[in-house]
């Protein structure tokens, strides 16, 4: 293996894991708690694995491991849960991260300022080492949609990944908002990582009762009340460039990198899951690609693909 700064045409579809252990503190959004999070590099097709560090208990970052996507999106395995993974893997699939162990102390990801750059700045430190084995691409071959009454997520062939993102808030400082950007690390970075999370004053309240949100802040999230937003937003439209971050995180529990057009309105983490089942139940409309600069190679379903796992329990 070597050690590389740059992704050149070369080894542009070469597995790739971080070249060294790099770690990070903070605290679970919902529980407060501290939580450490270190990364480590893993062998070729490993994927991404979270390991909890407290309890022995490994989970991939597959869709088959989604246990719920209520208020985030939650990995499980027996009674060991970690949630608030989205931020942490869009990063990991924008940076360009095949192969990983992800040791955490607790249940949650930390939330750090509520987006994915501190997890990019993070991988930058970490560098990337390009592994010998191909990776697979997970390429979109037809159209193919789901509907939620007025919620929709319709994804079509694409050269690389492109997600169109729309959402309505009655909210007035929120309203509607879109965002169309062909992702990649550079506009990731640029337009998408800094995005955080963001949440409407009565929603915050609500989660106090349920003894939720209690690591939640005002560094690590926009919240709006009737005023508008509580503290300074990053973008105009900030609300809307966090949805399509949290889509990017989401869409990589495929277990490799989608080549789509991804159109999403009035989405969330259900609605994204709802895509993953989707793609598990329509083979047809896919193809796996090893190897798409000298002969692409269009291969059926492999079973690394997960099978359609018991559907989580979910809400918006």
């Amino acid at each position: 293996m070597t050690e590389t700064c740059d992704v050149t045409s070369e080894t542009r579809f070469r597995q790739k894991t971080i070249a060294r252990p790099v770690a990070i503190s903070g605290v679970g959004i919902h529980s407060g708690r501290p939580v450490r999070l270190r990364l480590h590099p893993a062998p070729e097709d490993s994927g991404i694995v979270f390991r909890r560090t407290d309890s022995g208990v490994e989970i991939p970052a597959l869709s088959t491991a989604v246990s719920s996507v209520e208020l985030a999106t939650t990995l499980g395995r027996d009674d060991v849960t970690i949630s608030t993974v989205e931020h942490l893997l869009a990063a990991v699939r924008a940076g360009d991260v095949d192969n990983l162990f992800v040791d955490l102390n607790g249940p949650e990801v930390p939330i750090l300022d509520g987006s994915a750059l501190p997890f990019l700045h993070l991988l930058k430190a970490a560098g990337l080492r390009v592994q010998e084995a191909r990776r697979r691409i997970l390429a979109v071959t037809a159209p193919l949609a789901v509907e939620m009454g007025a919620k929709r997520i319709r994804i079509s062939p694409y050269p690389g990944l492109r997600i169109t993102y729309a959402i309505d808030f009655a909210h007035p400082a929120i309203g509607h908002q879109e965002i169309d950007l062909v992702v990649d690390r550079d506009s990731f970075a640029r337009e998408l990582a800094p995005a955080r999370t963001f949440a409407l004053q009565e929603d915050v309240e609500q989660l106090h009762r349920r003894g939720l949100g209690l690591g939640g802040d005002l560094d690590n999230c926009v919240v709006f009340s009737s005023h508008g937003p509580n503290n300074a937003l990053r973008f105009p439209d900030e609300p809307v460039r966090h949805k399509a971050l949290d889509a990017i995180g989401d869409l990589s529990l495929t277990g490799s990198p989608l080549w789509a057009h991804v159109e999403i309105e009035r989405g969330g983490h259900l609605l994204h899951y709802a895509m993953l089942e989707a793609l598990r139940e329509r083979p047809d409309c896919w193809a796996w690609v090893d190897d798409p600069v000298r002969s692409p190679s269009l291969r059926p379903l492999s079973p690394s693909f997960p099978a359609r796992p018991a559907p989580p329990p979910a809400v918006l």
